[in-house]
């Protein structure tokens, strides 16, 4: 499977991020499944791509040529894809893509995690999406997705398609037992 994994080009100001980024990119490699990422080298993007590497798993790099000029593409991934803009790089990873994680991460992160959460509720993908919400860095989220199903923005069937959780476990069975939910229509 194709994990497509969203987080940092900084490693944050605390070790569980980083942790956190070893920890998946373990479970990709020792699953057979193939990392799916925007290219680079910096902070836990890196990290999660020499974890993959480091245990013999394939990695897939994403990345535009103006963050190539800025040197910041990984030179060792299994596949590398240069693409003109940022666009056309969220484009390709959704496409390749079969599950999205987010790990930690910046405004970015957030753009892309919600835009998959977002594509999924109107039938662009029937893919899971998950924030790995290392030391509850996500629940500030989790709140706002919350009251959104409360205030009638966000049905519990779409809150369904996405998991916060800690837990490769807890991860590993919402992907296996993962069911796409009806389209939603007006």
């Amino acid at each position: 499977m194709n994990i497509t994994v969203y987080c940092g080009a900084s490693v944050g100001n605390n070790p569980a991020y980083a942790d956190a980024a070893r920890l998946i990119g373990n479970w990709i490699a020792n699953n057979n499944h193939k990392l799916v990422y925007g290219g680079g080298k910096a902070g836990l993007m890196g990290i999660v791509a020499d974890e993959v590497l480091k245990h013999n798993g394939e990695v897939i790099g994403i990345i535009p040529t103006f963050l190539v000029e800025r040197e910041l593409c990984h030179p060792n991934l299994t596949q590398l894809e240069i693409v003109d803009s940022m666009s056309q790089r969220k484009n390709r990873m959704i496409e390749l893509g079969e599950c999205y994680v987010a790990l930690p991460g910046g405004p970015g992160t957030l753009e892309e995690i919600s835009e998959v959460i977002s594509w999924a509720r109107i039938g662009q993908h029937k893919n899971p999406c998950i924030l790995f919400n290392v030391n509850g860095y996500y629940n500030k989220l989790k709140e706002l997705f919350d009251d959104m199903a409360d205030n009638g923005f966000l049905s519990e069937a779409d809150k369904s398609m996405m998991l916060f959780t800690d837990s490769l476990q807890e991860l590993e069975q919402f992907i296996e037992n993962f069911k796409p939910v009806a389209v939603r229509t007006y």
